[in-house]
């Protein structure tokens, strides 16, 4: 029998592409999707969690048992209208379901963090993405994995302006993302979700942080 996967951001960029590339994957039977509204469609496989309230998440611990955790949980300040609703998004739940992970023994976890992250910054997006990852570290999980990508590359169903144009710079002067500075060229999202489910099929190590440009190499 296969293994369970649980993603938790589904219908993000990376999520989105990752749920595509599990239920493809025959490594995996159950594909457990934690929501917050039905995805649809019918595939053997997949199992959605639908929790209205991300607050709830401890309740549903049995129910969100897998081997393997994917976080792909994140907003924007402008999305989260506030800076306590942007730390829940991107601190408090990915932290929650860490928690829930070790709780029921799963084999790995796997957050998207972000270039910058630092919990010792002084801009509050860095600094709240690096104290999700020292939370994560701190919780000793059999496995456990940090994918730090600069921007990412692909098609949203929101706008995002200012990366949008920050997007546009790096593909059109993509050259001068050579050499020292490779490792702040934008990262697709599928290449991400790639190496998100090569890691979690291959790596052995206990705890790493992947870079910008070590995404690239593993989910080429």
């Amino acid at each position: 029998m296969g293994k369970t996967a649980l993603i938790a951001g589904a219908t993000g960029l990376v999520g989105g592409h990752l749920l595509d590339l599990l239920l493809e994957d025959k490594s995996y039977s159950t594909i457990k999707v934690l929501s917050r509204r039905t995805l649809g469609g019918d595939d053997g496989k997949l199992k959605e969690i639908i929790i209205e309230d991300f607050d709830e998440m401890e309740s549903y611990a049995s129910e969100l048992k897998a081997d393997d955790y994917f976080c792909c949980l994140g907003t924007t300040m402008k999305k989260a209208g506030s800076k306590e609703a942007f730390k829940k998004v991107d601190f408090q739940y990915p932290a929650t379901l860490a928690a829930i992970a070790r709780e029921n023994n799963a084999n790995s976890f796997h957050l998207i963090s972000a270039m910058g992250a630092d919990s010792s910054s002084m801009i509050f997006y860095n600094k709240v993405k690096g104290e999700a990852e020292k939370a994560i570290q701190s919780m000793k999980l059999e496995k456990a994995y940090i994918y730090r990508p600069s921007f990412i590359a692909g098609e949203r169903a929101e706008k995002r302006t200012a990366e949008k144009a920050a997007l546009w710079v790096a593909d059109k002067f993509d050259f001068i993302f050579s050499g020292p500075l490779k490792k702040y060229a934008a990262v697709h999202a599928k290449t991400i979700a790639n190496a998100m489910l090569e890691t979690a099929k291959k790596s052995e190590e206990k705890f790493k942080i992947i870079p910008s440009d070590e995404l690239e190499k593993i989910g080429k």
